[in-house]
């Protein structure tokens, strides 16, 4: 990795939350660069300050100290100094999210929860439509479940729409929030093969996770204490379920899985 795939920096970022007369300092002095097609994932014990650092390098929450830069074109743009309006312009243009909770309109259809917000970056109806149906199909809704409404869906359909509609305006960066937190084992599976295709494909993505299962996917793992990063590993590209005896590469997965592993009881996970 070198500095011209760097797509995010972070500098000094720190984040405080006041209740009355505490303070709760969330983040401090946090330092960390995103890079292209990496798949990074974060983690941390509880209250370790994963969520909130999402949220700020994402635009999607502002930082009480320290500055945000995405580079656009090798252009900087220093977004944690944009208004709340260009702020807004600018994650519609350049972030994509996917929740916990799916947070599907329910008076929508499968298919206009994904046009309306590619609507919002691409004023050609028929192109979006070509291109929401066609993600739609790559993630197996099909097309009778185009016209269903979120209730109508099971909890992994709905899962899987959320991540079409934060990847239809191509987003220079995917951020996750424990994606598959809601899910049982095989709807975590398929979301979680959703966004490691996505990444291969050259999709750059954020992940926070708790699980071991999910920070697999990742080739970086960082490591979130009191607001502060531990340390980090990298761990190359995934390489298939270690526990898949039909796996061509399983003794470089099983290796890879025990790097992870070891890594995470040094921080104490």
């Amino acid at each position: 990795m070198n500095a011209k795939n760097v797509i995010l920096t972070a500098k000094d970022l720190s984040k405080t939350f006041s209740n009355e007369s505490v303070q709760q300092h969330v983040l401090k002095n946090l330092n960390l660069s995103v890079y292209k097609g990496d798949f990074t994932v974060i983690m941390g014990n509880s209250g370790s300050g994963k969520s909130t650092l999402l949220y700020a390098l994402s635009g999607m929450d502002r930082p009480s100290l320290g500055t945000i830069t995405y580079y656009v074109d090798t252009q900087g743009i220093e977004i944690s100094k944009y208004s709340n309006d260009k702020l807004a312009r600018f994650r519609r243009d350049h972030v994509g999210f996917v929740f916990q909770q799916n947070y599907l309109n329910d008076s929508m259809s499968a298919l206009d929860n994904v046009m309306v917000v590619g609507l919002l970056h691409n004023n050609d109806r028929k192109a979006l439509a070509e291109r929401a149906k066609t993600l739609l199909r790559s993630v197996e809704i099909n097309e009778p479940d185009f016209q269903k409404f979120p209730t109508q869906l099971s909890g992994g359909q709905q899962q899987r729409v959320a991540v079409v509609r934060g990847v239809i305006n191509r987003p220079q960066i995917l951020f996750a929030d424990e994606p598959t937190g809601a899910l049982n084992s095989q709807n975590t599976q398929n979301v979680l093969n959703i966004l490691t295709t996505l990444n291969e494909e050259g999709q750059s993505i954020v992940m926070v996770t708790h699980t071991l299962m999910a920070a697999e996917r990742g080739n970086r793992i960082i490591y979130l204490s009191d607001g502060v990063i531990s340390d980090e590993v990298d761990l190359g590209p995934y390489l298939g379920d270690y526990k898949d005896e039909h796996n061509p590469d399983r003794e470089a997965a099983i290796a890879r899985h025990t790097k992870l592993k070891t890594f995470l009881q040094n921080m104490g996970w």
